[in-house]
């Protein structure tokens, strides 16, 4: 490796694109080729990056595995900040057997970190977790340190687990001060002041506040009966009903827990769960349905009673409604847009485990709203939100295995 290459890395490693560009950009050979990808990459034109790393893996050849393994590498980052998430972790998966098989430890640990983000990204915090325990954070390069904890502390958020979540981003502040790169402490101070935001807004016995990770956890822990409305579930301690399957039947039971400890009219049923303005006997028939239902349903945390005027919660302790600090139709969709970067729907269907088709409507009716706008055509089209003060919510992020 000649001069010029070695000072084009290291002013990369460094975070200064444009000092690399000024050892490389006249040149075509394979190395140069990588590292001018790199830089276009750093300074955001990542199709220009991608052309070029493909060149360079092309120039490569067969005979150089391992640095095909780190064209490979760096495209499949470029495609995960571009949220082109298809290919990305078979991708990833492919260059990292490579780089591990070629001693290439350092470059085989920021594939593991790659892999582990794209997996929190779609909410698989068991496999994203498996695949951080799998490598040696300490081959790590201290950027992709800092993203390491920044995926730790996502999967800690994700699950509600504050004091993980604080510790990861400590330590990924410490690292960022040590990369002395700027773009990387702007990003953690971005996740502090994200993990300091409200977080959900509480509703009992009439009353609503804001309530910020921390209090979201001891409220989850306590034995209050908790109508979450952020995941669609009922839960008591560690007791959990899932309900996102089943809308009609999350709509009275919130509608009851809103007007617990009074009953809840069977009008204000009706129109909470049908829409229903004129309530007929044929809506009273399905209402009796749902609500025998709904009894069934949630035996193991709590019983149902019908009263003179509707039906009222029978809980074994008090009863709280979570809800989205502001809520919003399609708010899952605003809450992954929420991270700043442009989405194409078919990415943001894999995250959220729907149709495309269902993602589209729903991109559709928020550009209607002014709350997304679209940029691109085809398949380069892509999504990125408008400024919604006081969303998104870390509440509303996918993360499968939830349990409590």
């Amino acid at each position: 490796m000649d001069a010029l290459i070695m000072a084009a890395a290291h002013a990369l490693s460094a975070g200064d694109p444009l000092a690399a560009l000024k050892r490389v950009a006249l040149r075509d050979d394979p190395p140069a080729l990588a590292l001018r990808g790199i830089a276009m990459a750093q300074l955001g034109d990542l199709a220009r990056a991608r052309e070029l790393l493909r060149s360079a893996a092309h120039a490569f050849g067969p005979k150089e595995p391992l640095a095909r393994a780190r064209c490979a590498l760096a495209e499949a980052e470029i495609a995960l900040v571009s949220r082109d998430l298809g290919r990305s972790l078979q991708t990833l998966d492919a260059a990292r057997t490579v780089l591990e098989a070629s001693g290439d430890r350092r470059n085989a640990a920021h594939a593991g970190y790659l892999q582990a983000r794209h997996l929190l990204l779609i909410g698989r915090l068991d496999d994203a977790e498996r695949v951080l325990a799998a490598f040696d954070a300490a081959a790590l390069p201290p950027a992709s340190l800092v993203g390491r904890e920044l995926v730790v502390a996502g999967i800690a958020i994700r699950r509600i687990e504050t004091r993980p979540a604080r510790i990861a981003l400590q330590r990924a502040r410490r690292a960022a001060k040590d990369a002395r790169i700027p773009a990387l402490a702007a990003e953690v101070d971005q996740a502090v002041r994200a993990f300091a935001a409200p977080a959900a807004r509480l509703v009992s016995r009439g009353v609503g506040r804001l309530l910020d990770l921390e209090e979201v956890e001891n409220l989850l822990a306590s034995d209050t009966l908790v109508v979450d409305a952020c995941r669609n579930v009922v839960r008591r301690g560690t007791k959990l009903v899932p309900l996102s399957s089943r809308p009609v039947l999350f709509a009275l039971l919130r509608a009851l827990a809103e007007a617990w400890p009074d009953d809840a009219a069977r009008e204000t049923l009706l129109r909470r769960a049908f829409g229903a303005r004129h309530a007929d006997e044929a809506h009273r028939a399905r209402l009796r349905v749902e609500i025998a239902r709904l009894r069934e349903a949630i035996r193991p945390l709590a019983a149902l009673s019908a009263t003179r005027d509707g039906f009222v919660l029978r809980p074994r302790a008090d009863v709280a409604v979570l809800a989205p600090p502001v809520e919003s139709e399609h708010g899952q969709v605003l809450a992954l847009l929420g991270d700043g970067e442009a989405w194409s729907s078919s990415a943001l269907a894999l995250a959220l485990s729907v149709s495309p088709r269902t993602v589209q409507r729903a991109l559709e009716e928020l550009a209607d709203d002014g709350k997304v706008e679209a940029f691109g055509r085809g398949r380069a089209c892509r999504w990125i939100a408008s400024s919604v003060p006081g969303f998104p919510t870390s509440l509303l992020l996918p993360a499968t295995g939830i349990s409590g």
